[in-house]
């Protein structure tokens, strides 16, 4: 059985320790200690690093009774000095405690319980029974978060019966039996817990909501707290210090002059595509004079691209088909593959039916108006196919 010394000092950085077991487990090792301080991923809180005996521990394993630490390294039994790796330690404390303060938080202001958290390793989430909120109810919890980290409120952990546990009160009820380690934030919250939390909720450090994501019903709230809000705050005001750098103006400005540039940008782009249409009416009539008429009066006009959008050649096929009698215009393009078809309005065919009619069978689909469809293919090879088909039909 191990003892497990982070239930009693979350702050343990170095212990001595006796290693009792080493078995062999594919390529590396498992490492059984009589104490550690190495906490197993549980709970939503990833596994600790460090060294144990020199050898670093790459996994920690919760086996029950007993803690495995998985290294690469073969040891020897025996006593062996251990190290955590306090930063990683130490940032996931914080991430932890700043957990239980914001899952306290969204209960006690909007009476939206948590019913998931996940430590990642660059932001943590929780996620909320809610069916939404706005972003003013946002700015709030994480005001009323960040005031009680500034309150610098207790926090502790102490082992309760379970019978203890529920007349305490618990932020979401336990149904464990035997001894509960319940985490409280003083005069804020209780929570059954065996992860590792801070002393005092000033060295959760502050904390940011980041974003949110509605996620199987639930509503997912990204945090960071401590020095990863401080890293992220930094990283925010540099970018947008770069984007204001853009304007030549203070980041105060950025967002109205990036509002405006987009605005400008969107009209420029509604210009371009109306003088674009025109363009193409004009390409388009000239483009049938070019094209001879064939035995059935038919003038025909023909295009194989290897990719693009096929909605950028609408325009010009509409303007073709309907600057004259007996128009046809057939367009392939390979990535991805699809063929569009515009003829005129008295050249006899119908060009939605025509083209659903020739792709079903190689199994694609289309179709449209009388004078304009569009189609596509689940493989260009068989786009060659579909161009016969569409010219034996012409021709008959």
């Amino acid at each position: 059985m191990t003892r497990r010394l982070y239930y009693e000092d979350s702050y343990l950085r170095a212990f001595p320790a006796e290693i009792v077991e080493v078995r062999p487990a594919a390529k590396q090792y498992h490492v059984y200690l009589d104490r550690t301080a190495f906490y197993p991923a549980s709970g939503g809180q990833p596994f600790d690093t460090g060294r144990i005996a020199g050898a670093a521990v790459l996994d920690v394993l919760d086996q029950g009774e007993r803690v495995a630490h998985v290294v690469e390294t073969p040891l020897q039994t025996g006593p062996a000095a251990c190290q955590v790796d306090w930063a990683r330690r130490f940032d996931h404390m914080q991430q932890h405690s700043g957990q239980h303060l914001l899952s306290a938080v969204f209960l006690e202001l909007d009476g939206c319980p948590t019913v998931g958290f996940h430590l990642g390793r660059e932001a943590s989430t929780i996620d909320l029974d809610a069916p939404a909120l706005d972003t003013a109810r946002i700015a709030a919890a994480e005001e009323r978060a960040n005031a009680l980290v500034f309150e610098n409120r207790p926090v502790t952990a102490r082992f309760y019966s379970a019978e203890q546990a529920a007349a305490l009160g618990l932020r979401k009820p336990s149904e464990r039996s035997g001894d509960l380690r319940v985490v409280e934030i003083a005069e804020c919250d209780r929570s059954a817990c065996g992860g590792t939390h801070v002393r005092a909720t000033g060295e959760i450090g502050p904390l940011l909501i980041r974003r949110l994501d509605r996620v199987r019903g639930a509503l997912r709230v990204e945090f960071l707290c401590g020095g990863r809000a401080v890293r992220r705050a930094r990283a925010d005001y540099e970018l947008l210090s770069r984007v204001a750098g853009l304007f030549s103006a203070p980041p105060d400005q950025a967002p109205s002059l990036v509002a405006a540039r987009i605005e400008a940008a969107a009209a420029a782009e509604k210009s371009r595509q109306k003088l674009e249409a025109e363009l193409a009416v004009f390409k388009g009539r000239d483009l049938y004079q070019t094209i001879q008429p064939d035995q059935r009066n038919r003038r025909i006009h023909q295009i194989s691209e290897r990719a693009g959008p096929l909605e950028s050649w609408r325009p010009l096929a509409q303007s073709f088909a309907s600057s004259g009698p007996g128009a046809v215009f057939l367009l392939a393009i390979e990535e991805p593959p699809a063929v569009l078809l515009a003829v005129s309005a008295d050249s006899g065919l119908n060009a939605g039916k025509l083209l659903k009619q020739v792709l079903q069978p190689l199994g694609g689909r289309g179709g449209g108006s009388p004078v304009l469809a569009q189609g596509s293919l689940p493989d260009p090879a068989r786009i060659p196919a579909a161009l016969q088909a569409l010219r034996d039909s012409l021709s008959t």
